[in-house]
């Protein structure tokens, strides 16, 4: 059976390269959208069975809108996986580096490459909404002048050639992708590894310190937190938290005890903890 799976970014985009990872000997079919509310949207109205957003790079942090996009959707994480980026310069075949004026990539992808630039600094950085479709875009234009940050897929994808390979600054540059689903989809309590949760604070003096000592009574390693600020209430944040389990019971108890010390708590996803992989 094919799983359609949505994503943001064209053919050749790395959220396509972590789609191929996770579902590995699986058939499936890419539903490229522009804009990750694109990708949720397909999602909603159930025109695929996964949709795949990126939610952190090791070198660039968070992106911090999508972890709105989730709450306010109702999405389920029902997975993970950590892709090791490797960005490239690409352009038509033939062009050399010394012929380019312009790059365009994804602002995230220009992060990851800045040190590369620094030292062609004739070279106009710009920024788009995806690197494989700015790949695509110098495909379809035939403009020999121009260049784009993507992966090898996307090279490879619209028939263009790399100029200079893995131009990333970090060596060590993962991103960590999320694979969603419309409804919960329940795994055994034995294979759940890890879980994301969100929980607000009351505005007082110690409340999220308190939490985070129950977690900690009941051994509950926190792998990562984030702080989102609550529209129109000054100074309050929700916060969401990955939390790595080794005793399902032990988790669902620390749940329990944090409640009366939060006024909401939900969970986005009970899921096995994601792999590394090398695109």
């Amino acid at each position: 059976m094919t799983k359609k799976i949505a994503i943001q970014g064209g053919y050749g985009a790395f959220h396509e390269i972590a789609a191929h990872h996770y579902f590995e000997n699986e058939h499936i079919e890419i539903l490229p959208r522009n804009t990750f509310r694109d990708m949720v949207f397909t999602l909603k109205d159930r025109q695929c069975d996964f949709g795949i957003m990126a939610i952190e790079n090791s070198l660039a942090g968070s992106i911090i809108p999508n972890y709105n996009l989730i709450i306010n959707s109702n999405m389920h994480v029902h997975g993970e996986i950590y892709l090791r980026i490797k960005q490239n310069l690409v352009a038509l075949p033939g062009v050399r580096m010394e012929e380019l004026k312009e790059v365009y990539s994804h602002p995230m992808a220009i992060l990851q490459c800045q040190e590369f630039f620094d030292k062609h600094s004739g070279i106009k950085l710009i920024e788009s909404i995806d690197t494989a479709l700015s790949a695509g875009e110098i495909a379809k234009k035939g403009t020999r002048d121009t260049g784009a940050i993507a992966s090898r897929m996307a090279a490879e994808q619209y028939g263009l050639e790399i100029i200079a390979e893995s131009i990333e600054t970090n060596k060590m540059n993962y991103t960590r992708f999320l694979i969603l689903a419309e409804n919960g989809i329940v795994i055994p309590p034995e294979e759940v590894s890890k879980a994301s949760i969100f929980f607000t604070v009351a505005h007082k003096f110690g409340s999220l310190s308190k939490i985070l000592s129950i977690l900690s009574y009941y051994e509950i390693n926190l792998a990562k937190i984030q702080s989102i600020p609550i529209p129109g209430k000054d100074w309050e944040y929700m916060f969401f938290v990955d939390v790595e389990i080794n005793d399902y019971e032990m988790y669902k108890k620390s749940l329990e005890a944090i409640g009366p010390f939060t006024p909401s708590l939900g969970i986005l996803g009970e899921y096995r903890k994601g792999k590394s992989v090398i695109e």
